[in-house]
């Protein structure tokens, strides 16, 4: 384990196999669409879920990716800054957003609000973590992978400040490094 985490909450067998079972669920549920759905992850803390996702999904797909940001550290800053977005049209197709984590929900109302308005046909959210203790604006993920409590995590594209993205689990991080 880091040094800078206090405990794992959810090992890397543990993460494998829930996106095992939401690869699925996605498989089954856009099995018969004549497009296929496409993935955009918000970079850059899905781009593990979304590697170890699209292993599991077994329909034609397609990715994408967006930059948004409204951290800085560990707290919000309610500004929402697109700092790269896609990079082709989306009108009249299925949206899957790929999200590390769902705090308060404030950015990915935002990022869905946006990608309706540039005419996708459907927007689902699809999140390794949902923190509900936390959320300012309403929203639920379609296809979640765990609820967690209200603690400062890291690892598996989580970070603290740009570190801690690599570690193959969630942990929960030592509050004397970030307080």
């Amino acid at each position: 384990m880091h040094p800078m985490v206090k405990e794992v909450l959810i090992t890397e067998e543990e993460i494998v196999a829930r996106t095992k079972e939401i690869g699925a669920q996605i498989t089954e549920d856009y099995k018969d669409n004549e497009k296929c759905p496409l993935f955009v992850a918000l970079l850059k803390g899905s781009v593990p879920f979304l590697a170890e996702l699209v292993k599991h999904v077994d329909l034609n797909l397609e990715f994408d990716f967006m930059d948004v940001s409204s951290y800085e550290g560990t707290e919000s800053t309610r500004d929402i800054k697109i700092l790269k977005d896609l990079d082709r049209s989306i009108i009249g197709m299925d949206i899957l957003i790929v999200e590390d984590i769902v705090d308060t929900g404030r950015t990915l109302k935002s990022v869905i609000k946006l990608l309706e308005n540039k005419g996708a046909k459907s927007v689902k959210v699809v999140s390794l973590l949902d923190k509900p203790d936390r959320r300012e604006a309403e929203i639920v993920a379609d296809y979640l992978g765990f609820s967690i409590p209200n603690a400062f995590v890291v690892g598996y594209g989580l970070d603290f400040n740009q570190k801690l993205r690599q570690l193959p689990y969630i942990g929960i991080m030592k509050e004397e490094y970030y307080l």
